[in-house]
């Protein structure tokens, strides 16, 4: 599933600026995209607009080449799971239900589960480490484990591509690299995987593209190589910075600095 926004621009009542000023990206199928960028830079309105979750004032966004509003809301939630920046849950709900709510798409009016369903939910679990918290109610989860929930549930969707604002926000080391790894994997497989991060360093371990956005507008766009850049990033974020490259694997690691302070190693080109 192809992903895209052309000359998106999105206005919030009372805002002095838009939340997105002309927005053009291509997400392609088998890609994991990374979008980056400051606070109110616009990441999560980008997310939203490309799901039709918000009003666009001018372009348009395409889900395999349709706008959001010609899909109906079945065929949507089969064809992309999303996992938005924050959720609560507020009635009593065991972890193995809230993953089993992204095979609402595929139950028949009756709403019972068939066996297919319960694969995929099974798989979903062990993929985000939590069959052993199957019947846990989620409120008494830590946030770490109610994110690999939420993870979950969309994986359990099995759709064609996943939208994730902030995926591995509350999570260890140990799942928060298992997560970017299946996430990593999955695109690998032909999935199309859309994340909104703060996570320079992890973006660039493991994103195939990325978009770099500065108060509503692309201010970088293609491999980590192009994107990860000093002068670029100390011009978004108004920090210096240095970015080390990895001799063996390219991977780029993004270092601030003191203001001010003495100079580190030479900057990446």
């Amino acid at each position: 599933m192809r992903l895209s926004a052309e000359g998106i621009v999105v206005r919030y009542p009372g805002s002095r600026r838009p939340a997105l000023d002309g927005v053009t990206l291509d997400v392609p199928e088998g890609c994991l995209y990374a979008v980056l960028g400051p606070n109110g830079s616009g990441k999560s309105t980008l997310m939203k607009a490309l799901l039709g979750a918000v009003p666009l004032q001018a372009g348009r966004a395409l889900l395999d080449g349709r706008p959001p509003a010609t899909w109906t809301r079945r065929e949507r939630a089969r064809a992309v799971g999303v996992v938005p920046q924050g959720e609560s849950i507020s009635f009593p709900l065991t972890a193995r239900e809230m993953v089993g709510m992204g095979r609402y798409p595929y139950l028949s009016p009756l709403g019972s589960e068939r066996e297919t369903d319960r694969a995929a939910i099974r798989r979903a679990l062990e993929q985000c480490d939590i069959s052993d918290l199957s019947d846990r109610d989620v409120t008494t989860l830590s946030g770490g484990e109610f994110q690999r929930v939420r993870i979950a549930r969309a994986l359990a969707q099995e759709p064609a591509a996943l939208v994730l604002d902030e995926p591995t926000a509350s999570l260890d080391i140990q799942h928060e690299m298992a997560i970017l790894e299946l996430l990593s994997g999955s695109a690998a497989r032909g999935m199309t995987v859309l994340v909104v991060t703060h996570g320079l360093d992890l973006a660039g371990r493991f994103a195939d593209r990325m978009a770099l956005l500065s108060e509503g507008r692309v201010a970088a766009e293609g491999p980590p190589s192009e994107v990860l850049r000093a002068e670029v990033l100390e011009d978004v974020y108004r920090w210096p910075v240095e970015v080390d490259v990895d001799a063996t694997t390219g991977t780029r690691r993004v270092i601030p600095l003191a203001r001010g302070g003495p100079p580190g190693p030479p900057r990446a080109t």
